[in-house]
């Protein structure tokens, strides 16, 4: 599968090194990764004083894969959507990152026209392409955007490589850079804009570029606004249960075949960059549910979503209905945990 080709052709070192590392990954298993882990739970929030995850209180070890959003960098401001400030975000990012974890972020970006939230469908993208009336203020959100994706450096000053994922979930109606908000041409033109602000204008090159569609039933969906192989990195997709164990399970399994084809036919490493079944109601999701379906698909991560609170999280806390089996699934050799695979 490996090539040495990446998105950005000034690309640092360990920017291939991640892609190689996330490669060797799915020959070994997949890597479990948890949105905002360390960043917040389910009655706690990180305060310097103490570094912690709901995973780790459970399962007594920390994810491979972190997820973070950096919704909000956009305005410049301290904090996420999620009121995680960036400060303690780039805090946590340096520690994943020197205790061997690997890092993914998304970005819910506002909507530049309305502004409004991600979900305020108000069409945007045709404005920010250059030339359009809003162009200028989506290159200042690029500034600020590598702003903060530029501060990331580890313990000897070198930049932190990192999963990038902007954009996701296009072909849903529910972001305003989604269908039918845009046409998928000004998606592809807005998704290699944004890449040459980054890697040009504002010189990142820190970054693997992950482009995640949510549930689809063919390759010709999951591609329809699919930018190129040039502009791509890693293939993602995103999907959630809704309904039943059975109907899950087999769209679950439908998307991940997808995925596996479409990523084949263009040597890329492949992931489920959002999974999960909120509140996870089912005492054995995790392994008659989800290992179940997924294992040895060669997928390299696997992430859930985030803990909010009780009414909103996709890892148990201690003593949650799915607590048990979670623990055991942690301990299949192929579900990959912080420290299960060398640095």
């Amino acid at each position: 599968m490996s090539n040495f080709y990446l998105s950005d052709n000034l690309a640092h070192l360990q920017v291939l090194t991640l892609k190689q590392k996330i490669e060797k990954l799915s020959e070994r298993g997949y890597a479990f990764g948890h949105q905002d882990s360390t960043a917040y739970g389910v009655g706690w929030r990180y305060d310097k004083e103490s570094y912690s995850s709901d995973v780790f209180k459970v399962a007594g070890k920390f994810p491979l894969a972190y997820g973070f959003d950096i919704g909000q960098i956009e305005h410049n401001k301290d904090k996420n959507l999620d009121n995680v400030p960036f400060e303690d975000m780039r805090d946590l990012i340096k520690r994943a990152n020197s205790d061997g974890g690997f890092i993914t972020i998304s970005w819910h970006a506002d909507n530049p026209v309305s502004n409004g939230d991600s979900w305020e469908t108000t069409n945007a993208v045709k404005h920010i392409l250059k030339g359009g009336s809003h162009f200028e203020v989506y290159k200042n959100w690029i500034k600020n955007v590598a702003n903060f994706l530029l501060s990331l450096k580890d313990e000897k000053g070198a930049l932190i490589p990192i999963a990038f994922r902007p954009f996701h979930e296009m072909n849903g109606d529910w972001f305003w850079w989604g269908n039918p908000h845009c046409s998928t041409e000004d998606y592809k033109m807005l998704w290699l804009q944004t890449l040459n602000m980054l890697t040009g204008t504002f010189e990142v090159h820190n970054l693997l570029y992950v482009y995640s569609p949510n549930l689809v039933f063919t390759a010709k969906e999951y591609l329809l606004n699919y930018p190129g192989d040039n502009l791509v990195d890693i293939l993602g997709l995103d999907l959630y249960q809704h309904g039943s164990v059975v109907d899950f399970k087999s769209i679950l399994k439908t998307n991940v075949d997808v995925l596996k084809a479409v990523a084949k036919a263009s040597s890329k490493p492949y992931a489920l960059t959002e999974v999960g079944f909120d509140k996870v109601e089912d005492k054995n999701w995790w392994s008659s549910v989800l290992d179940e379906t997924v294992a040895g698909k060669g997928l390299a991560w696997v992430l859930l979503w985030r803990n909010d609170s009780k009414k909103h999280f996709f890892i148990p806390y201690l003593d949650q209905l799915s607590a048990s089996d979670f623990i055991s699934y942690s301990k299949k050799t192929h579900v990959l945990f912080l420290g299960d695979v060398e640095n």
